[in-house]
């Protein structure tokens, strides 16, 4: 009877207030219970420790039909029965259900409802500056359902508006899920910067480029504001970027010590013979890059690099760069 109770409690949750279809479903679960108990008991045959997966927008009889083939429930009419008459039935949940010990036909159908999957939710962790490629790699290999090319297909478009993050995802979600929460939780992030966005004067897309490029040029706070202050001046000033990171994004490299063949390139990210931000990011950066491209140091130079001794140099001139390429690069 707990199971009954939690039931019809999820199915009073599920229904409009004034549908009464949670009397429906405690009358009817009684009547049911009364006189037919036996036929919601769990198969004999019951699969212990078998998934199904409810595909989205399969119709209540398909699932009920699936469940009976599978062995899970005896009588998939008493099923298709108990969620008609609560008003449940559109409110299955599509996703892979684990059935790890035989349930009866009540339980099957709070499940259903409540969308219970018995399964651990699948962590993944993006770090920062993962661009959509990188990240589709990561999914495909946790979601045997997930290709590494139907998430890039379906997010090139969002790169730079997935943030990167721990996520715990249900065993069932799809790319649609996975995007949508990755997009949903850019603009948790976002929404408190956007008085700094406005007073920035560029818009949120330049920002986030911006940001893109800061990520994967400069690894601690204070080095990304004045690589952003650099950044900015060279804009202001028409100087192309010069970027090296760039080159990785449009390789497909996850290196991007470009060579001087790679330095021209064809292609609207080259930050060498294009003047301007890029036409969209090149990776999802992460907060601490976002405040940079906002917050930017305020810095007369002009020239930055990564010696060998991991430090960032600076330089007002272009003289003032090259010493400091000989000095920190050979």
């Amino acid at each position: 009877m707990e199971t009954l109770s939690r039931f019809v409690a999820t199915v009073r949750l599920a229904c409009t207030p004034s549908s009464k279809a949670w009397l429906a479903a405690f009358v009817l679960a009684v009547l049911l219970v009364v006189g037919y108990g036996a036929s919601f008991a769990p198969p004999r045959d019951f699969p212990s420790g078998s998934t199904l997966r409810v595909v989205r927008g399969a119709s209540v009889p398909e699932i009920a039909d699936d469940l009976s083939t599978s062995h899970i429930i005896a009588h998939p009419l008493l099923l298709r029965a108990v969620l008609r008459a609560t008003g449940a039935s559109g409110s299955v949940q599509p996703g892979v259900y684990l059935f790890a010990k035989p349930e009866n036909l009540f339980v099957v159908a709070y499940r259903l409802v409540a969308g219970a999957y018995g399964l651990p939710p699948v962590r993944l962790t993006f770090i920062e500056g993962v661009t959509v490629r990188e990240a589709g790699a990561q999914i495909a290999a946790a979601f045997a359902d997930v290709s590494a090319n139907e998430f890039v297909a379906k997010a090139g478009l969002q790169e730079g508006y997935l943030f990167p993050d721990t996520y715990f995802f249900q065993p069932s979600a799809d790319t649609d899920i996975i995007i949508e929460t990755m997009h949903s939780n850019f603009e948790a992030k976002i929404a408190p910067l956007s008085d700094n966005v406005r007073a920035s004067g560029h818009s949120l897309s330049d920002i986030v480029i911006m940001a893109s490029l800061i990520e994967k040029e400069a690894r601690s706070t204070e080095a990304r504001r004045m690589v952003a202050g650099i950044l900015w001046n060279r804009l202001n000033r028409g100087m192309p970027l010069q970027v090296d990171a760039v080159f990785g994004y449009i390789f497909n490299r996850d290196t991007y010590s470009p060579s001087y063949a790679d330095l021209k390139v064809d292609s609207p990210y080259n930050t060498y013979t294009h003047k301007g931000l890029p036409p969209s990011p090149i990776c999802n950066p992460g907060l601490d890059a976002l405040q940079a491209a906002l917050n930017p140091a305020q810095t007369s130079y002009l020239y930055y690099l990564t010696g060998k001794d991991n430090q960032m140099h600076y330089a007002k001139t272009y003289a003032e760069h090259q010493t400091n390429r000989q000095k920190y690069l050979r």
